[in-house]
């Protein structure tokens, strides 16, 4: 532990005895990441009124993601960090986020609540049987962002000034164009028109507030009562996309295949789209919401294969095991109505065959 390290860890101590008289931290561990240049401690706490534990988070040196910065989409300096520009609006619109309890932007860091140690992921995982319900929570929730978050947010609010467009969809497949091509033997020039097709095509599609990292990883349930809920973490990259990059996300990121049938994924769209009809926030069509969905499947399967082998080659471990299940979320799309669009995309990865398969 640097001297850093032990900056933050004592200004957690000085908020905890501060907030509640008699409480002290107890031990600090140190929580794996993802990611992101952020991290994390749970804090355990001893003695007075406090909660038994709080979770430390270091914000890191950027305020803004990599792909905001090299597109310039947002003009720096922030006034503040957009996790709590964002965490502010999440509030007003009764979405269930950790309570901010301290932020100082000296050092950096917030202590936040901490909302356990059980993800959706991992919740599904321990009691498949309740698979189903615990996503319609996630759609629920993801209805909150879309029309309610929508209706609600200032023109000037930090997520309403970024639009997930174009320009950002054809950037992200560049890891693609730069690692994937090669994995599957595939010409990247070949590729190209069609990627830039696909890029276009969703960056004309009505947007709405969007989580934009909404999958089950970034979702904790909490059991306080028999009813389970969930709680949303990492929201501080919001923007304004296409409805459906949310639930492409929630539904096909990793390896959701094991868990995420083709009949519930297809249940959960439209419990999804009814939800979007009882609210009066329809902008397409069924059949052109389905095609968005899918596009969108396509758009990340591609985008998450690239990035997962840069992460291997930037010596992040453990990202390879998903490599072959984005490959067969994209042939999985491009074996549909999709591939009359893109014959070049679905000869390439139907010509693939991953190594785990």
């Amino acid at each position: 532990m640097d001297r850093s390290d032990d900056r933050l860890l004592a200004w957690a101590d000085q908020i905890i005895r501060n907030t509640w008289r008699g409480s002290r931290v107890a031990r600090s561990a140190l929580l794996r990441g993802d990611l992101s240049t952020r991290r994390f401690w749970r804090i355990t706490v001893d003695g007075g009124s406090a909660p038994s534990s709080a979770i430390l988070v270091d914000l890191g040196p950027d305020e803004l993601p990599g792909y905001v910065r090299a597109l310039r989409l947002v003009c720096e300096p922030l006034t503040e960090p957009p996790w709590l520009t964002v965490h502010r609006f999440l509030t007003t619109l009764g979405v269930p986020v950790p309570a901010l309890y301290a932020t100082d932007r000296q050092h950096r860091a917030m202590l936040i609540e901490d909302v356990g140690e059980t993800s959706l992921v991992d919740a599904v995982r321990r009691q498949p049987s309740e698979t189903a319900e615990l996503y319609r929570l996630a759609v629920d929730l993801l209805l909150v962002f879309h029309v309610k978050g929508t209706r609600a947010l200032p023109a000037n609010l930090l997520p309403a000034t970024i639009a997930y467009d174009e320009r950002l969809f054809r950037w992200e497949f560049k890891e693609f164009l730069e690692l994937g091509c090669a994995t599957l033997g595939a010409d990247a020039s070949a590729l190209l028109p069609e990627l830039d097709a696909l890029a276009g095509e969703l960056g004309r599609l009505p947007r709405v507030f969007s989580h934009r990292d909404f999958h089950g990883q970034n979702l904790f349930v909490t059991r306080h009562t028999p009813a389970a809920t969930l709680r949303v973490l990492d929201f501080q990259d919001a923007l304004m996309a296409p409805a459906a990059q949310d639930l492409a996300v929630l539904l096909t990121t990793r390896d959701m295949a094991a868990t995420m049938s083709p009949a519930l994924e297809q249940r959960l769209l439209d419990f999804y789209y009814a939800g979007l009809t009882r609210l009066g926030a329809v902008t397409l069509r069924a059949e052109a919401f389905s095609r968005s969905y899918h596009l969108c499947v396509l758009q990340h399967a591609i985008k998450m294969m690239g990035r997962f082998l840069m992460f291997e080659r930037s010596g992040k471990s453990g990202y390879a095991i998903f490599v072959p299940r984005a490959v067969d979320q994209a042939r999985r799309i491009l074996g549909g109505p999709c591939a009359t669009g893109f014959p070049a995309l679905a000869r390439a990865f139907d010509a693939s065959q991953p190594e785990s398969r």
